[in-house]
Formats: C-alpha cells, sequence, structure tokens
C-alpha cells in the first residue's frame, strides 16, 4: 500500500471511530465504493457476499448535487474499485472523484461502456447525456464491462452473479418493448422536470417534447419564456401526461400543467434515484418496471 494509501486508510479508521457511520465497522471484504444508488443496486447484485459495497447516494437523493461525509470521502480514497457514472452526472462529487483517482484509487466509469448520446436538449450545447440508464440495453453493456472488474475482487462467484442479474435485465428489456410498442406512436411524446429520457426515447420511439428545467442538469433554473415555449409545445403535441421525478420538487410541473390549454396529467417517476425499502423503487429493475408500467398508461388512449 503507497504512503498515501496508507493515510488514507488510517485517516478512514479514526473518523469511523468517532463518527460510527458510512457503512459501518471496517470487513476484511474487498471494498468497492459506488457513488450513485442506482449503479449500487448493481454493482451489489453483481459482488454478491464476497465484496463489501458502500453506496454513496442515499435514497431519494439528487446525483447532481448530492454531498457525502468526511468519512465516506476518505473511504472514498482507501478503497479497492470505485463505480461513477460518469459523463458529468455527479456534479457535486466532482472533487472527491479527482481526490481519490489521484490517489491511485482504480476507477470504473460506467459512461465509458456505453454508447453515449447527446442531449435531446438544445440548452445543453450537445453535452453528453449521463442517464443511460433509462436503456436497459445500456445497462446491459455496463454489466458486460463490469463483470471481468469486479471479478478480480470477487473471484468467479460474480461471473454466475452477473450472468443471472444479465438475464433479468434481457427480460425487462424485453417487457419495455412489448410495453410502449403498445402505445400508439402519436401519443410517445414524453415531457419531465428536466432531460432524462434520451436513452429511453432513442431506444424505444419516443419524441422528447421538452423538460421543465432547461439544458442537461438539475443546478440550472427556467426562464418564464422557457416555461410558457415548453406550454405551447404541449399543447402543440397533445400530451396527456407530464412526469415530475421523485428526486426533483414537483411544484413547477404541476403549474405547467395548469398552464396548459387542456387537460393534462401530472404522474411521478423514479428516474435518478432509487428509494428506500418501503418505497416503490427500492431497486433498478423494480425502478424500470414501476416506470414503464405509468409511462404506458399515462400516454395510452
Amino acid at each position: 500500500m503507497t504512503g498515501r494509501r496508507a493515510l488514507a486508510a488510517a485517516l478512514t479508521a479514526a473518523l469511523l471511530a468517532l463518527t460510527g457511520c458510512a457503512g459501518g465497522a471496517a470487513s476484511d471484504r474487498p471494498l468497492v465504493v459506488v457513488t450513485t444508488n442506482i449503479l449500487g443496486d448493481v454493482v451489489s447484485h453483481l459482488a454478491g457476499d464476497e465484496v463489501e459495497v458502500l453506496t454513496l447516494m442515499r435514497p431519494g437523493a439528487d446525483p447532481h448535487s448530492f454531498e457525502i461525509s468526511a468519512a465516506e470521502a476518505a473511504r472514498m480514497r482507501s478503497a479497492d474499485l470505485l463505480v461513477a457514472n460518469g459523463l458529468g452526472l455527479e456534479e457535486g462529487l466532482q472533487q472527491h472523484l479527482d481526490a481519490a483517482s489521484a490517489d491511485g484509487v482504480a476507477t470504473f466509469v460506467a459512461g465509458d461502456a456505453v454508447e453515449v448520446l447527446p442531449y435531446s436538449s438544445t440548452d445543453a450545447d450537445g453535452a453528453e447525456d449521463p442517464h443511460f440508464w433509462t436503456d436497459p440495453a445500456q445497462m446491459i453493456a455496463v454489466v458486460d464491462a463490469l463483470s471481468p472488474v469486479l471479478e478480480e475482487f470477487g473471484g468467479t462467484a460474480v461471473a454466475d452473479h452477473a450472468a443471472a442479474y444479465r438475464a433479468e435485465l434481457a427480460t425487462l428489456d424485453a417487457d419495455m418493448t412489448a410495453a410502449f410498442a403498445a402505445i400508439p406512436a402519436e401519443r410517445r411524446a414524453l415531457v419531465t422536470n428536466h432531460h432524462v429520457f434520451g436513452y429511453l426515447a432513442d431506444r424505444f420511439g419516443f419524441r422528447v417534447i421538452g423538460a421543465v428545467i432547461p439544458g442537461g442538469t438539475t443546478l440550472a433554473a427556467p426562464s418564464a419564456s422557457d416555461l410558457a415555449d415548453l406550454v405551447a409545445a404541449i399543447d402543440a403535441a397533445g400530451v396527456p401526461t407530464i412526469f415530475a421525478e421523485s428526486s426533483s420538487p414537483d411544484r413547477l410541473v404541476r403549474a405547467l400543467a395548469d398552464e396548459a390549454d387542456r387537460r393534462v396529467e401530472v404522474t411521478e417517476l423514479f428516474t435518478e434515484s432509487l428509494t428506500d425499502a418501503a418505497g416503490d423503487a427500492p431497486d433498478y429493475l423494480t425502478m424500470m418496471r414501476v416506470n414503464t408500467e405509468r409511462i404506458a398508461t399515462g400516454l395510452s388512449p
């Protein structure tokens, strides 16, 4: 272990002793730290009990802006592997990602394994869209790339876990394809809090009409003209339902629906964060199935 890694490990132990948080007592198993809770769920399925998985993002948090404790930052720097989404998603965590990389922590960036799309929004200036998980085929690509990396820490059992989970993802993909195919093409129009459905739209033949928050981040703010243009687009497209994300306030979405010249429903989706175990989206597969059912119901005649 290098001097920096040893120092980080010592700091981690001291902080954990003081706080009693950030994953509990130290483990003899290899430590994999994951940034977002969606990826944390996937990594946990692949790793099984052979690896300790620490997920930094709490249920219901916004991946663009969530923060971590000093103890968690120290564990990042002493991890055996760091798994991040990349593509600019973890805006509030970037300094810690950079510090871990500088300390020599091995890092797997999920965005490097997918076919990256640009944001559909013209406000994003051609930036890369980090929300690849809305297309399960992209998540399969991540699993295929991540599994051999995790095998270095979890052994051959990881391959068995990955094969089983990959089969579940393939079933999910087939079920989503069937559900969305039943929606008439002219009604496959999506409006959400911000631009999160580019990959789903590209894969399943939806049109992204617009989003309340312009650009590719929840940290931006819409202008009055932005909202007026979106109301006009909703009316022109005949959108029956707009979708509010669980990790973002829905006040503007509901105001937008009230401004439309026709009745527009507002339905909650789970797009950027899982819920806790008691919620409707406690894991990635469930989240995707719940969203598929709500989109299909909201947009079908």
